[in-house]
């Protein structure tokens, strides 16, 4: 993990003064995850540039971060990319080296605080996993910065895979110190949602204090202080309180984070709780003891599976740890009695990874999960859930495509969320249930979710899988 910050300021050597740190000297700062070396690569009076090198300990920070426990990923210690990618570990590391500078303090040459100097900045890599492009650009623009980006390959011997999550990202501009070093603490960890610290209410000073003198005139303000405190809702609501002097934040409007719902997103938010009713009755006929809600999001099935006395045991699976807090949040977890608790289970994992702890369940349900995958890996899920989990019953949802020409703001061949990879017809998924009857011994039976139109059906879909009929 490296960044690189150059200025051609003149003298540019006045950047070792301002972050006071000697371009003779080869220094390394111990952190909680490992070092942060700190290297001038080239030092004159024309042009400047320092580093600082990340060397993450990837045993230290399985044995010792926030996602070391039993719900971890199950290929977490083996897989994973947060050694190698700008994230949380940056802010910490650069809070680490750079504490004097981010203060606006400068011993020597004290002028220099005030002082607007020419910088680029290069970070390797960086990872946005929910935005992209569109989010990095929507970050560093509305502050004044020429932004490049290079996308990064998954794996360039086998190019089918597509592009990845991860940018080489270049930035412009002409600022102070402490404003660039203010930005990069809280943009970078606001791109990747995955922090490797538990975020509590203290976070909420930290992005106030680097925020200061900015953030509030930011046009994605809301968006920012959503995502860095990983859509915390009750730290969200705290946050622009404070930023917005008691205005009421109800009143914000983002539409890119989603705090105003566009008409399209208040109908959906409707047929998704039609859809979790549904299953939810599904499941009640079928008396099950134990469910595992697999992609479980931020918990809304779960919360109405608790309303089932006969449920003794509810794991809700998702990918994102962040959705995970945000679960935990909505049921109110920590207020639970005990004997509540042990009814719950929440775990991260991958639907594409064999993992034993989804075996033995009565009932798995996938409620509008697929649609997020990329159609290659639909294979893997497919033996992940009906070949080694083989729950009695699956109970599975994904949208209907043809249902799409009834949301008026949606365009013709458009998605109905950035982040679907697919939607299919009646037809389509009807094709695909028989195969995995075929493949995995289950029977299937198919119904329409919400209001059915003459020729194009539901709003969405449902497969009902029972194995062994």
């Amino acid at each position: 993990m490296l960044l690189q910050i150059t200025t051609t300021h003149q003298p540019a050597t006045d950047l070792g003064y301002v972050l006071h740190k000697h371009p003779d000297k080869f220094q390394s700062v111990e952190f909680s995850m490992g070092k942060a070396h700190i290297f001038y690569p080239e030092v004159s009076e024309e042009k400047t540039s320092i580093c600082l090198l990340l060397d993450i300990d990837p045993i230290n920070m399985v044995r010792s971060g926030r996602n070391n426990d039993s719900n971890n990923f199950v290929l977490a210690h083996y897989v994973n990319d947060r050694p190698y990618v700008a994230s949380s570990f940056l802010s910490v590391a650069l809070a680490k080296t750079f504490s004097t500078a981010m203060n606006g303090k400068c011993k020597d040459k004290p002028e220099l605080v005030d002082t607007k100097m020419p910088f680029e900045v290069s970070i390797s890599v960086v990872s946005a996993p929910s935005g992209g492009e569109n989010l990095i650009r929507n970050l560093f623009l509305p502050l004044g910065y020429t932004v490049s980006l290079e996308r990064q390959t998954l794996d360039n011997k086998f190019p089918e895979w597509g592009e990845s999550k991860y940018y080489k990202l270049k930035l412009q501009h002409t600022l102070t110190t402490k404003e660039l070093l203010s930005h990069l603490y809280v943009l970078i960890p606001t791109l990747d949602n995955d922090k490797h610290y538990f975020v509590s209410s203290n976070e909420i000073e930290k992005l106030l204090q680097k925020g200061e003198g900015w953030l509030k005139d930011h046009p994605k303000k809301e968006q920012i202080a959503k995502r860095y405190l990983v859509n915390l809702n009750s730290l969200t609501r705290q946050a622009l309180e404070r930023l917005s002097e008691g205005e009421a934040v109800n009143n914000a409007k983002d539409e890119d984070d989603f705090l105003e719902k566009t008409e399209v997103e208040k109908r959906k938010e409707t047929l998704h709780d039609v859809r979790i009713k549904l299953v939810a009755e599904k499941i009640a006929a079928l008396a099950a003891e134990n469910v595992l809600d697999l992609g479980c999001g931020e918990g809304k099935l779960i919360r109405q599976l608790l309303k089932q006395k006969q449920i003794k045991k509810i794991v809700g699976m998702d990918v994102s740890y962040g959705d995970l807090l945000k679960a935990k949040e909505r049921l109110h977890y920590d207020q639970m009695s005990p004997k509540q608790k042990e009814r719950i289970q929440l775990i991260q994992g991958s639907l594409t990874y064999k993992d034993k702890r989804f075996e033995g369940f009565e009932v798995a349900t996938l409620v509008e999960v697929i649609e997020h995958l990329d159609p290659n890996r639909l294979k893997a899920l497919e033996r992940v859930v009906f070949e080694f989990a083989q729950p009695k019953t699956v109970i599975l949802t994904t949208p209907n495509k043809e249902y799409n020409v009834m949301w008026e703001k949606l365009a013709a061949d458009q998605l109905r969320h950035t982040d679907h990879r697919f939607e299919w017809t009646r037809k389509e998924f009807a094709d695909w249930t028989q195969q995995i009857c075929e493949n995995y011994k289950y029977e299937v039976s198919l119904l329409p979710i919400g209001e059915e139109i003459e020729n194009i059906g539901g709003p969405s879909q449902m497969a009902i899988f029972t194995y062994g009929n």
